[in-house]
C-alpha cells in the first residue's frame, strides 16, 4: 500500500502544477494581445521564483525531493496525477512557452 503522504503530495503537486499553468498561459495570452498589467509582471515574478527554487534544489521540485521518501518508483510523475510524457518533457514544454511569452512581451514593450 502507498504511503498517505504520497498522496497528499501528489495531490499538491498537480494542484501547484495546474496554478502554474494558469500563470504561463495567463502571461502568454496577455503577451499576445497586448493586455499588459500588473499580473503579467506578478507572473514573471512567480516563475522566476520557481526557477530559484529549482535552482535550489538541484532542478527538482522540492515536493518531489519529499516525496523520494515514500516511494521508490522510477517513473517521472511517481510524484503527481499526470501523465509521465508530460512530467517527463515538463521543463522544456513551459520553459518554451514561457520564453515565447517573454519574446512576445519584450517586442510589445520594444514596439510601443
Amino acid at each position: 500500500m502507498k504511503h498517505p503522504n504520497l498522496l497528499i503530495i501528489k495531490i499538491v503537486h498537480t494542484i501547484i502544477w495546474l496554478f502554474f499553468n494558469v500563470v504561463i498561459f495567463y502571461l502568454l495570452y496577455a503577451a499576445i494581445v497586448n493586455k499588459i498589467d500588473i499580473w503579467v509582471w506578478i507572473c514573471i515574478g512567480l516563475v522566476v521564483f520557481e526557477v530559484l527554487v529549482l535552482l535550489a534544489f538541484k532542478m527538482f521540485c522540492p515536493l518531489t525531493v519529499m516525496a523520494r521518501k515514500y516511494s521508490d518508483s522510477t517513473k517521472d510523475n511517481f510524484d503527481n496525477f499526470l501523465p509521465n510524457w508530460l512530467v517527463k518533457h515538463n521543463k522544456l514544454i513551459y520553459t518554451s512557452i514561457f520564453g515565447v511569452a517573454i519574446v512576445i512581451l519584450l517586442f510589445r514593450l520594444l514596439s510601443n
